[in-house]
């Protein structure tokens, strides 16, 4: 089961969060770009899984495009709308796995390389995990901040500063999180705890005196940093149910 699982999460985050660009999420209330998600869906678990005719993977996709309905119609916005859809895919991943376990050995990348089994799915664990990390935690990042957004003017919070990078916040976020979730996979926890140091270090120069720069960078980093780490340990927790997978370093 957790074999078919995994693929079908590394599937979904691809369909999601790789091969979803702004304007189809901007869109998803055209029934055209809704079924073109649908299909997009289809096809990266097919690929995932290695197999084509399958009535389970057809179920998925239906269950996600009505997901997806639901939050685009009912007009759910927010992070709690966001992290309820993202909850409600994983729960029709697991019910597909669960329904249907041989998924996976019975695909072609199984049944072709059975010998690199095990590696294929720890990548496809760990891609799975990094597109969460990142890209999800972009999102979700994004749209809790929406609540608390500065003006340009206040976003300027020193003496003669002048406006960041374009994209400058947007790069860090995906760095940062990118280094943790390396850190955590490598058991190198102590070393979150400079990263933060070195961050607020750097930070401090730019909104010392401002208390809505300073909330803003606090809150930012801290909703980025645990996104990163619950990302980390889940995938962790992923690699460390494979079957016949020595990876005792991992999470360690």
């Amino acid at each position: 089961m957790i074999e078919t699982f995994i693929a079908l999460l590394l599937a979904h985050t691809l369909a999601d969060f790789v091969f979803q660009p702004d304007w189809m999420n901007a869109n998803k209330r055209r029934p055209g770009v809704m079924l073109l998600h649908g299909v997009i869906v289809l096809l990266t678990a097919q690929a995932a899984l290695g197999t084509v005719a399958s009535a389970e993977l057809l179920l998925l996709a239906a269950a996600h495009v009505a997901i997806d309905c639901v939050k685009a119609y009912g007009n759910f916005r927010g992070l709690l709308s966001f992290l309820a859809d993202q909850a409600a895919h994983l729960a029709t991943l697991a019910a597909v796995a669960a329904h249907a376990p041989s998924l996976w050995q019975a695909g072609a990348i199984a049944t072709w390389l059975p010998g690199l089994s095990a590696a294929i799915l720890a990548g496809m664990a760990l891609a799975a995990g990094l597109v969460l990390s990142l890209r999800a935690g972009d999102f979700a990042i994004q749209t809790l901040m929406a609540d608390h957004s500065l003006t340009p003017r206040e976003t300027n919070t020193g003496a003669g500063d002048t406006a960041g990078l374009p994209g400058g916040g947007r790069t860090i976020g995906y760095l940062e999180r990118l280094l943790i979730f390396v850190l955590i996979l490598s058991g190198q926890f102590g070393a979150i705890g400079f990263l933060v140091a070195a961050k607020s270090i750097l930070r401090f120069g730019t909104i010392s005196g401002d208390r809505k720069a300073t909330e803003y960078v606090v809150i930012g980093t801290l909703a980025s940093f645990g996104w990163a780490i619950a990302a980390a340990q889940a995938t962790a927790g992923l690699l460390s149910v494979l079957p016949r997978l020595e990876i005792g370093a991992i999470g360690s």
